[in-house]
């Protein structure tokens, strides 16, 4: 009979089978591998999911396949780790040899301090494990949430571009034993909730969904992690306390993507890496915005539903989702109700979700084939940066006329928001020149936005306008499309 309550996690690191019973809900893997297994490969550094010293490799059986990603040790709670496979830089060249990715890093003169190359190793590592001839576009992709000071990336460009068709799968300790590994890993599974610890410090990690929405009626204050992109900083730059917390990355049930009459439905833990193929299928618009969203590291780590869950007013995915007139499936125990998305933001710092309710999926509907989408991130860095504002706009043509027009911003308010009388004033309008740009002037009617160290008020209001004029002029040919926007 299976256990309902197990008292324990258990991953694999390296070659390792790990059993804990006594850990904190804030401890962070990348501490634990440090100072508890003296794995001091793996670097501490900005300590905030940006600088990719602390990468490590985490694999997962994700619909029967095991799947590695790069993920950021620095906030990455060991409460997330139950039943994967760990794979610190150690474990490439456990038998002696270099292996060939860090053999190339020699070969071509890509390290210099050496701080941040076993991180760079490991991202290229999952690179090339899940991609054995990557272009040039997908190994500056897989390297963006690494920074290196003093190399410089040219070195490390042309060591990764000499890669392909280097890694022996009777040698490579994750391609020779990947069978051995998924079998101790489905060995792991006993459909049993764990929870560890006491009313001080308590960690609960769900079966299922349905264990898990009923657990929260019961813990209502809890604290819900996902991916940790968010919450991970709560830990190690605030020092906040979360528990109780549940950790829910691994329900299945909320890791679904679906395509159907309704439109694209993405689960809650649905990782930004996992949705961008589907989500670029839907609307080809979302592939700039996601390829700029952190590192791959971040990508890998952060979800969807967390993005929404956590409110804040420069979340990259609302102001789109927004736009689409996506929306949210919200349960609570066995009830569910559905919203449009846009209601789902109530105020600063506060959602429309009752207590033990969580948000279980989004769906983005179809759009009339004659509409035009488009989004815009602005921000001071092109990559992993936060937007100073990010706005997305619609609009749906008949004879050069607007049927509808939806257009949302975050940063432009305290939430993530919809520029209602803008869109008014282009609705059943022609769509000319003079109409967007008196259209735009309404901008400062639907937001106020405040000025902080990212923009000032003015800025992001002048940004505003010309982002609506930028659309204009890509839809009707007047303006190419830049593949890259130097200036966002």
């Amino acid at each position: 009979m299976k256990d309902a309550v197990r008292r324990n996690i258990r991953f694999l690191l390296n070659d390792e089978e790990v059993v804990l019973d006594d850990i904190s809900s804030s401890q962070m893997l990348l501490d634990f591998l440090r100072s508890g297994k003296r794995l001091t490969g793996t670097k501490e550094g900005c300590n905030e999911g940006d600088c990719g010293a602390c990468t490590v490799l985490v694999g997962r059986l994700k619909n029967g396949e095991l799947q590695y990603e790069g993920v950021n040790a620095c906030i990455c709670f060991l409460g997330m780790l139950d039943g994967t496979h760990v794979v610190s830089v150690e474990y490439l060249s456990a038998t002696g040899a270099l292996h060939p990715i860090q053999q190339a890093m020699v070969d071509f003169h890509a390290s210099q301090c050496g701080f941040c190359t076993p991180g760079i190793v490991m991202s290229l590592y999952a690179l090339f494990l899940n991609t054995p001839s990557p272009s040039k576009t997908q190994i500056e992709q897989a390297l963006q949430g690494n920074l290196c000071r003093c190399t410089g990336y040219a070195p490390i460009m042309r060591a990764a571009g000499n890669l392909a068709d280097e890694f022996d799968a009777a040698l490579d300790p994750i391609l020779k034993n990947r069978d051995i590994i998924t079998n101790r890993l489905n060995a792991f599974k006993n459909g049993a909730r764990i929870e560890l610890g006491d009313d001080t410090d308590r960690i609960i990690i769900p079966a299922n969904a349905d264990d898990f929405a009923g657990c929260l009626m019961e813990n209502t204050n809890a604290t819900i992690v996902s991916g940790a992109t968010d919450v991970g900083l709560w830990v190690t730059k605030d020092m906040r306390a979360i528990s109780p917390t549940f950790f829910v990355g691994h329900l299945d049930e909320l890791n679904q993507i679906n395509n159907d009459e309704n439109g694209l439905t993405l689960g809650a833990t649905v990782s930004y890496s996992d949705a961008w193929k589907a989500l670029c299928d839907h609307h080809p618009a979302f592939n700039k915005l996601i390829s700029r969203i952190g590192g791959a590291q971040v990508r890998n780590q952060g979800t969807i539903g967390g993005n929404i869950a956590n409110g804040s007013p420069i979340g990259d995915m609302p102001p789109p989702l927004i736009t689409l007139n996506a929306t949210l499936t919200l349960r609570r125990g066995d009830e569910r109700r559905t919203i449009p998305l846009e209601d789902f933001f109530m105020a600063y710092g506060k959602q429309n979700l009752l207590k033990g309710e969580f948000v279980e999926s989004v769906t983005i509907p179809k759009v009339p084939a004659n509409s035009h989408f488009a989004i815009y991130k602005i921000s001071k860095r092109r990559d992993e940066d936060i937007s100073a504002l990010l706005g997305a706009f619609l609009v749906t043509l008949e004879n050069d006329q607007v049927t509808n027009a939806r257009i949302a911003f975050g940063g432009m308010a305290g939430i993530p928001k919809r520029a209602e009388i803008v869109g008014y004033a282009l609705d059943d309008k022609p769509w000319t020149e003079d109409v967007v740009r008196a259209a735009s002037q309404h901008f400062k009617e639907d937001f106020s936005p405040l000025t902080d160290w990212r923009a000032s008020r003015e800025y992001r209001l002048k940004t505003a306008n010309n982002l609506l004029l930028r659309f204009y002029l890509e839809t009707t040919g007047n303006l190419a499309s830049p593949t890259h926007e130097a200036a966002e």
